[in-house]
C-alpha cells in the first residue's frame, strides 16, 4: 500500500491509500488468447491447405501433359515402324538400283575404252590410207 498526501480545502494534509489498478480477469485474458491463437492457427492451416490444393492441381496438369507426351511418342513410334516397314519393302528395289548403277558404271568404262580403241583404229586407218 502506498500513501499519498493531499491538501484538503482547509489547508490540512490528509493521507489516502493509493489504489492499485484492478487486475484484469485471468479467465477473460486466457479466453482472448485462445481465440486469437485459434484464428492464427486457422489461418496457418488454411494457407497450408491452399498450398496442397495448388500442388495437387499442378500434379494433375503434369500428369495430363505426360499422358499427352506418351500419346505423341506412341504415334511417333508407330509412324517410325511404318517407315521402317516401307523402307524394308523398298530395299529390293534399292538393291536393284545399286546393281544397275554399278552396271552403268561398268558400261561407261567399257564405252570409254571402246572410244579410245576406235580412235586408235581411226588413227591407224588414216596412217594406212596415207601410204
Amino acid at each position: 500500500c502506498f500513501f499519498s498526501r493531499k491538501m484538503s480545502d482547509g489547508g490540512v494534509e490528509t493521507a489516502e491509500e493509493a489504489v492499485e489498478p484492478a487486475e484484469p480477469d485471468i479467465n477473460e485474458l486466457c479466453t482472448d488468447m485462445f481465440e486469437k491463437m485459434a484464428i492464427f492457427l486457422q489461418g496457418e492451416l488454411t494457407g497450408t491447405c491452399e498450398d496442397y490444393r495448388l500442388l495437387e492441381n499442378m500434379n494433375k496438369i503434369t500428369s495430363l501433359k505426360y499422358m499427352e507426351m506418351k500419346d505423341i511418342s506412341i504415334n511417333i513410334s508407330r509412324n517410325l515402324q511404318d517407315l521402317n516397314n516401307k523402307y524394308a519393302s523398298l530395299q529390293p528395289y534399292l538393291d536393284q538400283i545399286n546393281q544397275i548403277e554399278e552396271q552403268v558404271s561398268a558400261l561407261e568404262q567399257a564405252a570409254y575404252k571402246l572410244d579410245a580403241y576406235s580412235k586408235k583404229l581411226e588413227a591407224r586407218f588414216k596412217k594406212l590410207e596415207k601410204r
